[in-house]
């Protein structure tokens, strides 16, 4: 069975439940081995914010690629066929032959940072035409009075309907500008992106 993915608990936990969602998504619940979702826990989150408080300045750029390693590393020893590629930069971009596009079509999964206020973690799941399904951990409810302006826009759309797959409906021409506006990935400095595949079915 498939779990339902998963919002984050705090302000800061956007990159360790992106990458387990993509675990999830990629995943039955009785295919996922428990090892993997300790280890995630344990070396993401890894900044300290000004004030010297560890974890609250989310989770780093090296911690994301640490997992990924790990995880190719793990997929070997333990037989769980997950398969992770890390990319940066100017690699990391939403366009036809790129990396990411290829990976939705071939039924992968994107963990990205973008931006919402603060650089962010969303979970990248399938492209339909000039816009890209996502799943954002980061709790939101349209009817909230303190509902962020920012959201209002032909740009993002609100899906509820899909708590399997995705809740964000976003522009790629949004996605891919080099501002640091909701759901745009800013300069290519700032850029990263953890693709993952099951193996199974994507060998």
């Amino acid at each position: 069975m498939k779990n339902l993915l998963n919002y984050q608990t705090s302000e800061y936990d956007c990159g360790p439940v992106s990458l387990i969602n993509g675990i999830r998504y990629l995943f039955d619940r009785e295919e996922v081995c428990p090892d993997a979702i300790k280890f995630i826990m344990l070396y993401s989150m890894d900044t300290y914010n000004e004030e010297g408080e560890l974890c609250k300045h989310g989770t780093s750029p090296a911690a994301m690629n640490y997992i990924a390693s790990w995880l190719n590393h793990f997929s070997c020893a333990k037989k769980f066929p997950i398969r992770c590629e890390y990319f940066s930069g100017e690699e990391v971009s939403i366009c036809e032959n790129g990396p990411i596009v290829n990976a939705l079509r071939q039924g992968g999964v994107v963990i990205l940072r973008l931006f919402l206020e603060v650089p962010h973690y969303v979970l990248l799941t399938e492209i339909e035409g000039d816009r890209i399904l996502l799943f954002d951990p980061y709790y939101e409810e349209q009817d909230d009075p303190d509902f962020d302006e920012e959201y209002l826009t032909d740009e993002i759309i609100f899906i509820n309907d899909c708590p399997k797959k995705a809740n964000r409906s976003v522009s790629i021409e949004r996605m891919n500008r080099l501002s640091k506006d909701y759901y745009e990935m800013g300069e290519y400095a700032c850029r990263e992106a953890l693709i993952m595949f099951n193996a199974k079915k994507n060998s």
